[in-house]
């Protein structure tokens, strides 16, 4: 059983990895694959992932956009805060707006992206290691925390050392991308400049690798 409640206008640290700690994004076509199914599975309705590719084969250079702007929705599940994805695993910060909408929309993901990563690889089974985790921000003091923790997660983890990873939402928050995937006001909206921001998630993160780092060195008693 879920130790965690979700209830509706609340946020959540949404977190997972691939079973056996493997690999669930090989290349650039599985990131932006699972940022596709985050785009497109948040609501009720199904088929539009395959809408979306009978588009693209008519047209290669159709827009992402244009067909949200056709397609859009009116009653999504849950608003997506920040999110970053690493080669072993993802963090997602979100809000739920509707009763259950954390876990359908969270179920629809993973489930859509296991079965696209089992058919591309020609594998069966579990992708990820067990149902998402989850925990609850009980604070706006966490919730400005795990922001930076997500936004600069892959920082944190050693996969690279600037803010050009481009399957986490921080080059939303630095004006750099004009998504509409996140809903960063809440956010930024706390802060004087972008500048600010990123001044703060910088700090953060440093602080948060080196403390990463040390943990390997600690022997518990």
């Amino acid at each position: 059983m879920r130790k965690t409640e979700f209830a509706n206008e609340e946020y959540y640290h949404i977190y997972n990895r691939g079973v056996d700690k493997r690999d669930v994004f090989l290349n650039f076509k599985n990131y932006e694959r699972f940022l596709l199914s985050m785009n497109l599975l948040n609501d009720d309705r199904d088929g539009l992932m395959s809408q979306w590719r009978d588009i693209l084969r008519m047209d290669p250079r159709a827009k992402l956009l244009d067909f949200q702007d056709l397609s859009s929705r009116t009653d999504p599940w849950v608003e997506l805060i920040a999110y970053c994805l690493n080669p072993n695993h993802y963090h997602i910060i979100l809000k739920q707006l509707r009763e259950n909408g954390i876990k359908n929309f969270m179920h629809k993901l993973s489930t859509s992206y296991t079965n696209y990563f089992n058919k591309m690889n020609k594998r069966s089974g579990s992708l990820f290691q067990g149902p998402f985790k989850s925990a609850h921000i009980d604070s706006n003091e966490y919730l400005l925390y795990l922001s930076a923790y997500v936004n600069k997660n892959n920082f944190i983890h050693g996969y690279n050392n600037n803010n050009n990873w481009p399957y986490s939402s921080l080059p939303d928050y630095l004006g750099e991308r004009n998504g509409r995937l996140v809903k960063k006001e809440i956010i930024l909206g706390q802060f004087r400049s972008i500048e600010e921001y990123k001044e703060f998630i910088d700090s953060n993160a440093i602080y948060m690798r080196e403390k990463k780092g040390m943990e390997k060195y600690l022997i518990e008693d």
